[in-house]
């Protein structure tokens, strides 16, 4: 898959890229001990725009909050102009908050007797314009389009009165509101025609009004259009499409067509109903737009299978053009099969050629010219099975958690139980597995397994490898389940390898630094090295911020360190 950094996709052709070694960013809303959580608080939705330079949350009380990117609008945009004003590149991205809006309010519809809840399911980003950004939010039945957008705010700095003459002037309005009251008439209002107005001898010499300036600006949230009546079941997905002028939107039985110009009017393009109820055997439960091609889609179903439509062959997209799904192993059917095999969430990689999909135990990464089955599949809480009668008992089986992709297509990542989300390399090769935790340390644990081949394919497509199995009992960092704490929503950055993760009402954004080899600390320089060193650290450590052991792992191939040099001359060469 191509995008991201170039350092990381050289290195993908020559093999798997680097493990991350994940720090702790920021945090917005952090609980303090003992500190009770509100339903209305927990987040329910999270979205990065196509940018990376903001970032939505919906929560269950239907507010939408935003955040802005700090590091590169105050230090002047992009890392060449970083470079050029000698400004020290930012490890992480940083945001701070920008506003928040009340997007629905709780319904009630009489005709069916049902109780419409302000949850905000999904948030999508739509093309910036002029300076303002717009987003779709949506609850279960209705979707609503936004604009923010900062405007001045008008106050009036001074009354433009003269001095001399305020009490004067004072007196001449009150005398003309005196004799004008005397003129009330039936219906509340004044005879503006009366001829008892007095007015000063002379005539009034000067006209003042009050002087308006506009001194601060503020955001204000407006609603542009409200697409409502269109879905008899909850929404599940909104997704835009990439001609930026329609989007869909999904339920459990049908997948609608907007135009963002027109709320009134939608489009049915997939209608999984069939004539007599009894008959359905499956409902949709994720839609999304292909990234660069306008006229596919892909849907998932509740028995864990893809379909990729093509809106050229037929208005209405009965028949699908390619389904995408797994077959069962001989033997292995029980109960909960069909429950765990329901898929929770799908996402197109930013290239359009592969589909990142969730159902309950795994993450499968599937190639759109290659229908036979996933080429990977990523165990994310295998210790989880013998506790299935447990998760069926208390509702846990039925979480519906969300995936993403890395923006240069390398890793994938989903969330679990007790606040933990795992993150997977699916690179060639890759073993990269690890378990963070949403909170102010989240390595708590990197687990590494070695992928094994669960079968085998031509030479020409990946390997198809699971991998991610821990220990039953315990969790992957050996502690006790708690399906209380869940991590459902989750978003990557688009260009950073940074995540933004919702662990209940906290938004926690963990970023990554590059690990090196624990023996850097080893290398030395040569003599001739001496001269060299200082002269590279000046300008480098200023401009990318790297430490003594970043720059020997990544500058000493170009210097052609000597093994046998002194320990010593390492730290003499530490810039501050």
């Amino acid at each position: 898959m191509n995008g991201g950094d170039g350092g990381e996709v050289a290195s993908a052709a020559a093999g798997p890229p680097t493990p991350l070694e994940w720090k702790f960013s920021q945090v917005f809303g952090e609980r303090t001990a003992g500190e009770e959580v509100q339903e209305v608080d927990i987040i329910s939705a999270i979205e990065f725009d196509k940018t990376g330079d903001h970032l939505a949350t919906g929560d269950r009380g239907g507010r939408v909050v935003l955040f802005e990117r700090t590091d590169t609008k105050e230090h002047g945009g992009s890392r060449r102009d970083l470079e050029r004003m000698d400004y020290p590149v930012s490890r992480h991205p940083e945001f701070r908050y920008k506003t928040e809006f009340q997007s629905h309010e709780p319904e009630f519809d009489y005709l069916k007797s049902l109780e419409i809840e302000e949850k905000i399911n999904k948030i999508r980003w739509c093309q910036a314009a002029n300076g303002a950004l717009f987003l779709l939010s949506t609850n279960d039945k209705t979707i609503k389009y936004w604009k923010v957008q900062e405007k001045k705010v008008k106050k009036i700095s001074e009354m433009n009165v003269d001095p001399s003459k305020a009490a004067g002037n004072g007196s001449v309005a009150s005398s003309s509101v005196s004799s004008s009251s005397k003129q009330c008439l039936a219906n509340g209002g004044y005879n503006c025609l009366s001829s008892d107005l007095s007015f000063p001898p002379g005539g009034i010499p000067s006209l003042r009004l009050p002087v308006v300036t506009s001194s601060e600006t503020s955001l204000v949230a407006r609603c542009r259009r409200v697409y409502a009546h269109a879905h008899d079941y909850h929404i599940n997905s909104i997704s835009n499409n990439s001609d930026g002028e329609t989007f869909i939107s999904a339920d459990d039985l049908r997948i609608n067509l907007w135009n963002l110009e027109i709320s009134n009017q939608s489009f049915n393009i997939v209608d999984v109903k069939p004539a007599n109820m009894e008959d359905l055997t499956e409902v949709i439960t994720s839609a999304e737009f292909h990234p660069t091609h306008c006229n596919m889609l892909a849907y998932s179903s509740s028995k864990g299978s893809i379909r990729l439509i093509d809106l050229r062959q037929s208005a209405l997209c009965d028949s699908h053009s390619k389904l995408f799904e797994e077959q069962e192993a001989p033997g292995s059917r029980s109960f909960f099969t069909e429950i765990i095999a329901s898929i929770s969430d799908i996402k197109f990689a930013k290239d359009g050629r592969h589909i990142l999909s969730r159902d309950y135990m795994t993450l499968k990464l599937w190639d759109i010219n290659m229908d036979s089955g996933p080429v990977a599949t990523f165990q994310v809480h295998e210790y989880l099975r013998p506790k299935l009668c447990d998760l069926y008992e208390n509702d846990s089986i039925f979480d519906k958690f969300e995936c993403c992709l890395s923006g240069d297509g390398l890793r994938v990542a989903t969330g679990s139980y007790s606040n933990l989300f795992r993150v997977f390399g699916c690179s060639p090769g890759s073993t990269e597995a690890t378990t963070l935790e949403a909170s102010k340390n989240p390595m708590r644990r990197q687990v590494q397994t070695p992928s094994r081949p669960s079968r085998s394919l031509s030479s020409s497509i990946t390997r198809v490898v699971r991998r991610g199995g821990e220990s039953p009992g315990v969790d992957a960092n050996g502690n006790s389940f708690d399906f209380t704490t869940k991590l459902l929503h989750l978003a990557w950055h688009p260009s950073e390898n940074s995540i933004a993760c919702a662990a209940a009402n906290s938004l926690y954004i963990p970023g990554f630094e590059r690990q090196c080899p624990d023996d850097v600390a080893s290398v030395e320089f040569t003599e001739e090295q001496r001269v060299l060193v200082p002269v590279l650290t000046t300008s480098l450590f200023r401009l990318f911020s790297f430490t003594p052991q970043h720059f020997v792992y990544f500058f000493l191939p170009l210097l052609k360190v000597k093994d046998d040099a002194t320990p010593a001359l390492l730290t003499s060469y530490h810039v501050g």
